[in-house]
């Protein structure tokens, strides 16, 4: 197993203001909502991840495998608790969070009622890689998040630094269960493919939704701003497109990518989110 790093649950608040919560990035409400429609899909999306890893826990004789599945399943939940709050303010703010939610959580249930659990298992691997790539292009990018709100930054940043530091352990766990095999290989690949294109199926019209519900349907200049984080500088998703086609070479391992060096800003995020805390 290649194991480089062992994930550890952090139970963090980030009580974040109501009154930003649509509006909270410093380049406007359009890339605002744009990470916001991202959050939509974490609540749900996550318990799907720990039941797919739990489902095979038994299966895992290595402790220290064991240990991380453990931890990542504290984190995961983690994230869920804080993105729900985030989301319980999206709706309050008139977002339809619910209703969206609703329907990726009835999505994620019918996976779960009529496919092999070794697909959902590869379906929660191939997600897994979208969000730890993800995670490290806003990590590689500071000026992403720089100058927006500082309780939401905070939470995006913990977020992307867990689901770096916990980004191998469905893999591993996979890995365990079919072994290194050619059908492994092509159901683990077939995963990203159908799971990336069903994600952004679903983000884009959720999030023009999204906008248009705050009154930026026509604005031009908030579409092209967000556009350029998300595809030309800082280029959010651009920045993962290598890191995705790398998922498709036979020995990839997630750690082949080895951003371990950013882990060591969760020190200096905890004391801030401490700090907040007691003042």
């Amino acid at each position: 197993m290649n194991m480089a790093v062992l994930p550890i649950r952090r139970d963090l608040k980030f009580n974040l203001p109501a009154d930003k919560a649509t509006d909270w990035h410093h380049a406007g409400m359009h890339v605002a909502q744009f990470f916001n429609t991202m959050s939509l899909f974490f609540p749900v999306g996550e318990r799907f991840f720990i039941d797919s890893v739990r489902h095979f826990r038994d299966q895992i004789d290595d402790p220290e495998l064991k240990k991380a599945v453990t931890a990542f399943i504290g984190q995961e939940a983690m994230h869920g608790r804080e993105h729900d709050e985030l989301n319980e303010l999206l709706q309050n703010a008139g977002v339809p969070a619910k209703a969206q939610e609703k329907f990726v959580h009835a999505l994620l249930k019918g996976i779960q009622k009529y496919a092999p659990a070794k697909f959902q298992l590869s379906a929660t691997v191939a997600l897994e890689h979208l969000t730890a790539i993800l995670a490290d292009s806003l990590l590689r990018n500071p000026e992403t998040l720089a100058g927006s709100d500082e309780r939401f930054t905070a939470l995006w940043n913990w977020h992307a630094l867990e689901e770096t530091e916990h980004k191998a352990v469905a893999f591993d766990v996979y890995t365990k269960v079919m072994g290194k095999t050619l059908p492994g290989y092509l159901l683990r690949t077939s995963s990203l493919v159908l799971a990336t294109g069903i994600f952004l199926a679903i983000l884009y019209p959720y999030y023009i939704e999204n906008v248009r519900r705050k009154g930026g349907l026509f604005n031009l200049r908030g579409w092209m701003t967000s556009l350029q984080y998300q595809w030309g500088k800082p280029g959010t998703l651009r920045q993962a497109v290598g890191d995705w086609l790398d998922w498709f070479k036979p020995g990839f391992h997630p750690w082949d990518h080895d951003n371990r060096h950013f882990l060591t800003q969760i020190d200096a995020l905890l004391e801030a989110i401490t700090d907040k805390e007691a003042a």
